[in-house]
């Protein structure tokens, strides 16, 4: 995607933290030679040799993933949270845009074998039942339950490149304090969101 240069954000701890945070993705590829997107959680992971990767699944009726051939490149965006910056907020007169967090990584793709799959989704229930009051686990449903199963695909992709736009006002340091408190007053969508990630940008 295009990214202006102030907007880059290359800082991988911090991106890596983003997708963490935010791993309901959307994955791209191609489908009878048009672009096909499914919304879809992406976990970010790192294999016994130290490779970040992504792990997800789809419904096994879902004719994306009979088109995954070996090796093939896919896009997945990771969306953050986003802000009208009004430039009634601004010292000087300028037009009004809009801040924002998204991440881009292309990849390729390769289909997981089933216990591969299972074991994605225990990794991925456990991690979002953590913080559950009566945390439910895969170990413990019953085999008919787990039956279900049979109706995803799992898959895991390559990280081949990270793109990622982090657009917080930067260049306009001197209204940060005024659009942040703005923001507050305001307090809407992704407003809180786009508050944290211009606290962090502080110097």
């Amino acid at each position: 995607m295009y990214i202006p240069l102030q907007y880059r954000n290359e800082n991988l701890e911090e991106v890596k933290d983003f997708l963490r945070d935010n791993a309901f993705a959307i994955l791209v590829s191609q489908v009878d030679n048009r672009p096909w997107a499914t919304h879809l959680p992406l976990e970010l992971e790192t294999t016994p040799k130290g490779k970040q990767v992504l792990t997800g699944h789809m419904a096994r009726r879902n004719p994306q993933w009979k088109h995954f051939q070996p090796d093939t490149q896919v896009l997945a965006i990771f969306n953050g949270p986003h802000a009208y910056i009004s430039s009634s907020w601004y010292q000087d007169e300028e037009v009004p845009t809009w801040n924002y967090v998204a991440v881009h990584i292309y990849g390729t793709l390769r289909i997981l074998k089933e216990e591969e799959v299972m074991a994605s989704l225990h990794r991925l229930v456990d991690k979002y039942e953590a913080q559950s009051k009566h945390p439910v686990s895969l170990s413990e449903m019953s085999d008919q339950t787990l039956r279900q199963v049979n109706g995803v695909v799992g898959f895991q992709i390559d990280i081949e490149e990270v793109q990622a736009a982090f657009k917080l006002s930067q260049g306009r340091e001197k209204d940060h304090e005024r659009i942040i408190e703005e923001l507050c007053k305001r307090n809407r969508g992704g407003d809180s969101g786009i508050i944290k990630h211009m606290d962090k940008d502080q110097p």
